[in-house]
């Protein structure tokens, strides 16, 4: 969707000087993005940039028009202000005081639920030079819908699309909630994987083993243990590593190795959340889920849906707790994600008082049609002045 608006102009029209920012919350997936906007956009006589906290690239360099290359920040910075780069794709690098657009025209934020209130309005806010300008267009992307989007869809002016199914040719995942009595069934179910070609992800939440003589520390499984030890499982397969505390010029070559197929089991922090695509990898063991929170499960999980092929994951939960019991409860029986946490079901349903609704947002346009500059309503205008500098009404 993201791609075929910005690559639609209006009928009889060009693009102009507008221009486009992405934002995206790990570099990992900035990158991807990039790639891809590139793959995409090749055939347009637009620049195509990359800011991340690790570097600066653009597309189509100047030696050879069909490749990226690297760029300063300065110089990147400066075509940016220039409107000679039509699209720029980063992370919270966009957001950063020196980075300002010229005309911005449209906002794209992936993995919403990722960013605080005050960073997305911070990007759409990017471009505006006086308190009249007009806001650019703008679209959020999130697998894991939060309350705060719902309650914006059903008060707010702000259009909704689900995408409830699977591409064609995918299924849905098979959890299976598993002990540590399962061990050893688990790990030959995932050799037969491996001996098919598939690849698989193990997902710890720790990095490093924790200090044995700290009494408080958790006992949980690390990377780094995670991995020495299936190299002795899986002793014919290839097994890397990757975290958030590796440079990222080492994550993205261990994301390259790994989706080239050279590596067959990756132990991985959360790092892997979000956007890593390896239609490949069918597998994913997540221990110690009782530690992540059900959005990220659902993000985990959604790393191995990605293929033709039947994904399989299984969830290895140490707390006997009856609502940890309920959370993997939850995650195995709700294959979209689409359950809310976090707020109660009365709560809920008050949202979706449509006649409420429907009266309230009658009452606002009528307001705004005869009166948008609310000077017959200065306690309206003062309260509503009053919020927009909190909030942001996305």
């Amino acid at each position: 969707t993201a791609y075929a608006i910005v690559t639609t102009p209006p009928k009889g029209r060009d693009f102009g000087n507008l221009q486009v920012a992405y934002m995206a919350p790990t570099e990992i997936l900035a990158k991807q993005h990039f790639e891809s906007f590139i793959e995409y956009f090749s055939h347009l006589s637009i620049n195509i940039g990359l800011i991340t906290s690790s570097g600066c690239k653009k597309f189509p360099s100047k030696v050879n028009p069909t490749e990226p290359t690297d760029i300063s920040r300065t110089q990147l910075l400066k075509w940016v202000k220039e409107s000679r780069m039509a699209i720029l794709i980063g992370t919270h690098s966009l957001i950063q005081k020196s980075v300002e657009f010229s005309d911005l025209a449209y906002v794209i934020i992936d993995e919403q639920h990722r960013f605080g209130v005050k960073q997305r309005a911070k990007l759409q806010q990017q471009s505006l030079k006086e308190e009249s300008a007009p806001l650019p267009h703008l679209l959020s992307m999130t697998a894991t819908p939060i309350p705060r989007t719902l309650a914006l869809t059903l008060y707010g002016d702000l259009d909704i699309s689900l995408i409830d199914e699977l591409p064609p040719g995918r299924t849905y995942p098979h959890t299976e909630l598993v002990s540590e009595n399962d061990r050893t069934r688990i790990e030959k179910k995932i050799e037969s994987k491996l001996q098919e070609g598939r690849q698989a992800y193990v997902v710890c939440p720790r990095i490093d083993e924790p200090d044995p003589d700290d009494e408080n520390a958790l006992d949980v499984k690390s990377v780094e243990a995670e991995q020495d030890r299936l190299e002795d499982v899986y002793a014919d397969f290839t097994v890397a590593k990757l975290h958030g505390k590796m440079k990222p010029d080492k994550k993205e070559e261990i994301m390259n190795t790994f989706n080239n197929g050279k590596i067959d089991i990756l132990v991985s922090t959360t790092v892997i959340e979000v956007g890593v695509n390896v239609p490949n990898a069918t597998t994913m063991v997540i221990e110690n889920a009782e530690r992540f929170g059900l959005a990220q499960l659902h993000q985990l999980r959604g790393r191995i849906m990605r293929s033709s092929h039947t994904p399989h994951c299984f969830v290895f939960a140490d707390s006997n707790a009856e609502k940890t019991k309920e959370r993997m409860q939850a995650l195995q029986e709700a294959l979209a994600g689409t359950r809310q946490s976090g707020i109660s079901d009365t709560g809920m349903e008050a949202l979706k008082n449509i006649k409420m609704v429907e009266a309230a947002r009658s009452a606002a346009k009528d307001i705004i049609n005869n009166d948008p500059s609310l000077e017959n309503f200065p306690v309206l205008k003062e309260l509503l002045d009053a919020y927009k500098k909190r909030l942001h009404l996305e």
